[in-house]
């Protein structure tokens, strides 16, 4: 989504980043869209600018889209149609202009033909649809991943650590359950853990081993008291 951001016309004006899985629902709507003053107990004297608003000449991405409850759906396919808004506690629109970016790891057609996401906003959002495959099914890219996310963490350890063949191997043959966030924290974690410069199998967990390999690359430390582990 920054990427994107970065490359085009808007690039030098605003980038918001909305997550909606972290916003209770209570509050979304206040956050996404604003208030006006007085809107209820609690608000801003002089109200306050939404999520949405901030975003005005930029682009606003919106990461777990399918988190939005059905009442903001309308206000949102509104932004999108029509290029308008309209606080909370006010009834008068606002144009607002901001390119949207969306992102979910959930089936939006599923929940659509479920009567869980407006097919209208559904069809509105899926102009140029970019489906990131999970790291298990292109596992081309994880060897240059896995040394970009080595030289990230050696810069921010201040290590110059590197990686056996073995463990690049046992790396390239993980289903990785977690995807990117979990090739990340087992690096990390070798980064720490490891005495010498060279990340050795005994560093990374039990699960990304063959099978009958577990003995060579240590373990998660079952049966161990904490200090010992």
């Amino acid at each position: 989504a920054r990427l994107i951001h970065q490359i085009g016309r808007r690039k030098d004006r605003p980038f918001v980043k909305i997550n909606c899985g972290t916003i209770p629902s209570s509050l979304m709507e206040s956050e996404l869209f604003g208030y006006e003053k007085g809107a209820f107990t609690g608000a801003v004297t002089a109200g306050k600018a939404g999520l949405i608003e901030a975003g005005h000449t930029g682009t606003v991405f919106l990461d777990e889209i399918a988190e939005i409850p059905p009442e903001l759906q309308v206000k949102l396919l509104e932004i999108i149609e029509e290029k308008t808004f309209t606080r909370v506690g006010s009834n008068q629109p606002q144009k607002v202009d901001v390119r949207i970016l969306a992102a979910t790891n959930r089936d939006l057609a599923a929940m659509m033909r479920r009567g869980e996401f407006r097919q209208d906003l559904f069809y509105r959002l899926n102009v140029i649809p970019i489906a990131i495959p999970p790291l298990r099914e292109r596992s081309e890219d994880i060897p240059a991943l896995a040394l970009n996310v080595l030289e990230t963490f050696n810069r921010e350890h201040a290590t110059r650590k590197r990686l056996e063949p073995k463990v690049m191997d046992a790396l390239n043959r993980y289903a990785y359950p977690g995807n990117v966030r979990e090739l990340e924290n087992m690096i990390e974690r070798a980064v720490v853990l490891a005495d010498g410069p060279v990340l050795i199998p005994e560093y990374f967990p039990a699960s990304l081993l063959k099978k009958g390999d577990v003995s060579e690359g240590g373990d998660d430390f079952e049966g161990f008291s904490l200090k010992t582990a």
